[in-house]
């Protein structure tokens, strides 16, 4: 009975979601025919998030979903905006524990993935990007003491990067140099960096595994997990189903793998890090978490993963 309430819910959320994206798209559709594009809109790609410059008409082609990592739709590329997500879309943001919070959209946009937002006694970091951002969102987050800096993962979840930066008084972005090419709306606050390692906010390493993108980075929350560490993981290694095992893919859509001397390096990087807990881009089974043992979890799913991979 369980299982059958579970697979009902999951069908239900899915059902739900789709129907919404179809609304955005059918509503942006018809808003740019009806005057011209609207000049000085930033359109998103409903199928990644991903925001564009402003234009006075959606870009032709999303380079996000063009890349063999991601995908674009069977009934073709799609567009919408804020303003179309803010009607149909709202926040909300949870505890995860003492100083960690998690945003989430619902219904589901774009790929899915939820954002962090990291208190600190120097300011907060917001860890991964989401699309949404709303009045509402903005207001509870500057009672939550606003964001100081923000680290993004990777580019799948750039998103409206941008927008959420002049929320919060132009922070800065911080991206590896590696990903210049896939920052697709420039702006003066997003900061790249280079090398193997950044520390932000004084105590917050930013370290540049590589793997699902060249500049692929996760971040280490050393006062996380009640001071045994936890990994800001994004989706590399992706929390499975089983939270007691991750893994690493290059694309996770297309279901194409990472090769033994990537994983190997993405390893060397993790290893020197101390930490018990991982936070990954997902609600899996209503966590997204490996809530203790992380480390040991990576190294045995890594190994795992290597073995199955060489046969």
């Amino acid at each position: 009975m369980k299982n059958d309430s579970t697979r009902r819910a999951f069908m239900r959320d899915t059902s739900l979601a789709a129907a919404a994206i179809g609304s955005l798209a059918s509503a942006s559709a018809a808003s740019a025919k009806a005057d011209g594009g609207g000049a000085g809109t930033a359109y998103l790609c409903v199928t990644c998030g991903m925001q564009y410059p402003e234009s006075a008409k959606p870009p032709e082609n999303c380079p996000i979903c063009d890349d063999e990592r991601q995908y674009v739709p069977p009934e073709g590329q799609q567009w919408t905006t804020l303003d179309e997500l803010r009607k149909t879309h709202k926040n909300t943001i949870k505890q995860e524990e003492e100083n960690l919070w998690s945003i989430n959209a619902a219904p589901k946009v774009g790929i899915g993935q939820r954002a962090f937002l990291i208190q600190t006694p120097r300011g907060n970091v917001l860890w991964d990007c989401l699309a949404l951002i709303d009045d509402p969102t903005v207001a509870r987050i500057k009672e939550l003491g606003g964001i100081a800096e923000i680290a993004i993962s990777h580019p799948h979840y750039y998103t409206t990067m941008i927008e959420w930066s002049r929320a919060f008084g132009g922070a800065p972005i911080h991206i590896h140099e590696a990903e210049r090419e896939w920052v697709l709306r420039p702006d003066p606050c997003v900061k790249f960096w280079s090398g193997e390692k950044q520390t932000i906010l004084g105590d917050l390493p930013l370290i540049r595994t590589g793997g699902h993108f060249e500049g692929y980075q996760v971040l280490h929350w050393p006062a996380g997990a009640g001071g045994k560490g936890a990994l800001m993981a994004g989706d590399q290694p992706q929390i499975c189903m089983d939270p007691r095992q991750v893994s690493f893919m290059w694309s996770y859509p297309n279901y194409i793998p990472l090769n033994a001397s990537t994983i190997r390096h993405v390893m060397s990087c993790l290893d020197p890090l101390e930490y018990d807990r991982i936070y990954g881009a997902f609600v899996v089974r209503g966590k997204g978490i490996v809530p203790t043992g992380g480390k040991q979890v990576v190294r045995r799913s890594a190994a795992r993963y290597l073995k199955a991979i060489h046969g």
